[in-house]
C-alpha cells in the first residue's frame, strides 16, 4: 500500500490509546475513521484493520525498525505468513545491502 495512503489514514485517524493491565501489558487502540472508508475498501471494519496492521507492519519492517519476528506478532502472522506477505508488497525479507555484503565478504576475506 503505499505510503500516500498510510499518511492519510493517520490525517483522519483520532487515536486514542488506553491501557488495559489486564491484557498481559497491552494497549488497545481505538481509531475513528470516516465509514466510507471500508466501502472504499470493499472491506468490513475487521478485515480493515488486519489489512491496516500488516501493512503498517510490512512497512515498519522495509524502513528496519523492526525484526521480522517483531514486524509478524504485531501482523497477527506467524514468521512464515509475514515472509509471503513481505513477498506480495515486494518487500525484500533481507535487511542487508550489496555493499554490505560485499564488506563483510571482504572482511572475512583478509582475516
Amino acid at each position: 500500500m503505499p505510503d500516500r495512503w498510510l499518511a492519510q489514514v493517520a490525517h483522519v485517524a483520532n487515536w486514542n490509546a488506553c491501557y488495559n493491565a489486564a491484557m498481559n501489558d497491552t494497549v488497545q487502540l481505538t481509531l475513528e475513521l470516516p465509514r466510507q472508508l471500508f466501502s472504499a475498501f470493499r472491506q468490513e471494519p475487521e478485515e480493515f484493520l488486519a489489512a491496516m496492521r500488516l501493512a503498517a507492519a510490512v512497512k515498519w519492517y522495509e524502513t528496519e525498525q523492526l525484526s521480522q519476528a517483531k514486524a509478524a506478532e504485531i501482523a497477527g502472522l506467524s514468521r512464515a505468513e509475514f515472509l509471503a506477505a513481505l513477498d506480495r508488497f515486494g518487500v525484500t525479507p533481507f535487511q542487508i545491502t550489496a555493499s554490505d555484503l560485499i564488506h563483510e565478504a571482504q572482511s572475512s576475506y583478509d582475516t
